[in-house]
């Protein structure tokens, strides 16, 4: 919470010293003025402006709250962009105006004093509003960023309380500051945090869909950086700098940085003589105040009320109006009972379960079985709430009982336009063909791996190294290629390809066996006697694999899974050199877990071509993407390990396949089983 404090406490203590001075110069030019009853139109005015503050927090809020996640990007995103200029230009203008602005202050009051309370109350009111908007701005901007209210709300409120002690204190002039310098050492702090805001702005406008390149990384270090840690969360609280960021921030964050805090620097080093002092003004007879034809407090309550009763009308109207959620009943035997054609556009229905079994439900195209929205597991008695976007066409709800048989409703037919994504189901039928085509690839590939292994054991038996650490590598990247039936290959997979992490004696611990135990000892120069063992285990480990996988329970919703999981287990292990005991061919098992997901694409092809036209196409262009650019790490018979890669070539590496990751991750929701099929 604390480092997302800093910059809200940073941003409410500036704002709150200007608003402060500037109050404190009105109040001591009428003081000296011998005007002190004018003081509550002063008061007025900055009651309105903090009203207006928060009503248009208040909006901000509301008004995001109920929009869209994509449009709740673009929203934010765009916010984001206005709060970091109005942040620039108030640094800006407070470096340069800090010196005269007591002077401007009391020009403006000594012209108001004559021109009634109206003028007065709208002296004060924009005098503090602008703070009071650019406040409640980046205060919400920045909770945006955070993902929390607490830490920003905590450190502007402190950061507030903080700059009123310090108004008082330079007022009763028990406190000297150099405002000048503090205004530019506060501004450049600034900067950089407002560099940071850009940054995540971009980013939530590349979410919204605005603006290009979201996959397009620039570094990715989310597999060697703890998020969590407390120097990882501080530098993202404080500077708003992410472990992964994308081109587009890398060049807004540090182009802006570059050019505002140069034209920053370069103005701050202009002096500017010092004004002379100023005598107080002579005291002046206030105007007589006119008859009093209404109670003092009918402004005050309406310059509170009125910015806040319009918030509340922008509120409700800018909100979308709910539709009534109709109440749909689910049970063994009736399924869809309340429902009635729905209007167009995002629906929200209430599913209760009035049955006495957990149920699947469904909202269906009853020709297609296409789903457009589901609740899985509502239990007896429930209730939970079914979102879904309605547009022209036929619905019908279809209930799965545990252990029971599929209910469908009536169908109802919705007139009107739009599109709506529906995924159409299917079955441990449509499954079988493909799963049937992959074991007969892991089959073939075991009997490669079992001959391959066989090999290596007889080259270090042979003493024949320098051949073992080829035979390795070939061997370990058959076994990387069979990525899709991890899950079936049960403790054979630890035997076989386990790591040290976790062991109690790491890379000496008795339990580390297989191609990563060989590897550390192939090149830590361990003789061939010391290899014998772990060679012999890990043949014995390959055949018993081998041996026992046709008997193995291979669930075929596990196929779409592994599509996204290999390629996510590479990145997090492989392109962080994180497995690397000594070989330096992370990027060579990289290339063959992704030929693993190219051989299981395409026994899942036939299926994804129907459901998503346009998914494979980019897949495929993927795949060819990333593939080239692994094929430039292999050099003969050698790989450039991960950690000597350059800087841009890595970027491109993490980039292509968090590219990758992205597109295929509508692959398990697209080919998921389902029981309304």
């Amino acid at each position: 919470m604390w480092d997302d404090a800093f910059p809200s406490f940073l941003i409410g203590l500036r704002e709150g010293l200007e608003a402060g001075l500037v109050v404190s110069v009105l109040v001591a030019t009428l003081v000296r003025a011998g005007a002190r009853s004018r003081l509550p139109q002063v008061w007025t005015g900055v009651l309105a402006a903090i009203a207006l503050a928060m009503s248009f927090g208040a909006v901000l809020t509301f008004t995001a709250a109920s929009l869209s996640a994509t449009a709740q990007e673009s929203f934010g995103g765009t916010l984001s962009v206005i709060a970091v200029a109005f942040v620039t230009g108030m640094v800006f203008w407070m470096r340069r105006s800090a010196r005269s602005l007591s002077g401007e202050i009391k020009e403006r009051v000594t012209g108001a004093l004559g021109m009634g309370a109206g003028v007065l109350i709208l002296t004060s009111f924009l005098a503090v509003g602008r703070e009071g908007l650019e406040t409640a701005l980046f205060l919400w901007t920045t909770a945006q960023a955070a993902g929390e209210t607490a830490g920003p709300l905590t450190g502007a409120a402190i950061g507030l309380v903080l700059a009123t002690g310090l108004c008082w204190a330079l007022y009763r002039r028990v406190l000297r500051i150099n405002l000048s310098r503090f205004f530019t050492a506060t501004g450049a702090v600034l900067i950089v945090i407002a560099a940071g805001v850009l940054g995540y702005g971009l980013r939530d406008l590349q979410e919204g869909g605005l603006l290009p390149g979201r996959a397009a990384y620039a570094f990715d270090l989310s597999g060697s950086v703890d998020a969590g840690s407390w120097y990882s969360a501080l530098v993202q609280g404080v500077f708003n700098l992410t472990p992964a960021m994308t081109w587009l921030q890398v060049v807004g964050y540090g182009g802006y940085l570059a050019v505002v805090m140069a034209l920053f620097v370069r103005g701050a080093r202009v002096t500017e003589p010092e004004p002379a002092a100023e005598k107080p003004a002579p005291a002046q007879n206030a105007p007589a105040a006119p008859p009093r034809r209404r109670p003092v407090w009918v402004i005050p309550v309406a310059v509170v009320t009125v910015p806040a009763v319009i918030a509340g009308l922008a509120v409700a109207f800018g909100r979308p109006k709910p539709a009534s959620a109709q109440t749909i009943a689910v049970s063994e035997k009736e399924c869809g009972k309340g429902f009635t054609a729905p209007s167009t556009g995002r629906q929200t229905f209430q599913m209760h379960n009035t049955g006495s079994k957990t149920s699947e439900v469904y909202l269906i195209d009853p020709s297609t079985s296409a789903v457009y929205g589901e609740v899985e597991g509502l239990a007896p008695g429930t209730t939970r709430a079914l979102v879904a976007t309605v547009v022209g066409g036929t619905y019908a709800w279809r209930c799965v009982p545990t252990g029971g048989t599929a209910v469908t409703s009536k169908a109802v037919r919705v007139t009107g336009g739009g599109s709506a994504r529906a995924v159409v189901p299917v079955s441990e039928r449509d499954l079988a063909a493909p799963l049937k085509r992959y074991k007969a690839y892991v089959d073939h590939g075991l009997a490669t791996l079992v001959a391959q292994v066989r090999a290596l054991d007889d080259d270090i038996k042979g003493d024949h190294l320098a051949k073992a650490r080829a035979d390795w590598l070939t061997a370990h990247l058959t076994y990387s290629s069979l990525g899709a039936a991890y899950g079936t290959f049960e403790d054979f997979d630890k035997k076989i390809n386990g790591r040290a992490d976790g062991l109690p004696g790491g890379v000496h611990d008795k339990d580390f066996t297989g191609f990563h135990r060989l590897e550390y000892g192939l090149w830590h120069g361990e003789s061939a006697a010391g290899l014998k063992a772990p060679a012999a285990q890990l043949v014995a480990a390959a055949a018993g694999l081998q041996k026992a996988f046709p008997t193995q329970d291979f669930d075929p919703s596990d196929l779409p899974l592994r599509a996204h999981e290999i390629l996510e287990n590479t990145l997090q292990f492989e392109l962080t050199g994180d497995t690397d005991e000594g070989s330096g061919t992370n990027l060579a098992t990289a290339n063959a877990n992704l030929a693993g997901t190219r051989e299981l694409l395409t026994v899942l092809r036939p299926l994804l071509t129907s459901r998503a036209p346009k998914l494979l196409p980019a897949v495929d262009a993927d795949i060819a993407r990333l593939r080239k650019l692994l094929d430039a790490a292999h050099h003969g018979g050698s790989w450039t390990p991960v950690d000597r890669l350059d800087a841009t070539a890595r970027a491109r590496v993490d980039g292509a396949t968090g590219q990758l990751l992205e597109d295929l991750s509508p692959v398990p929701d697209l080919l998921e089983i389902r029981k309304s099929a």
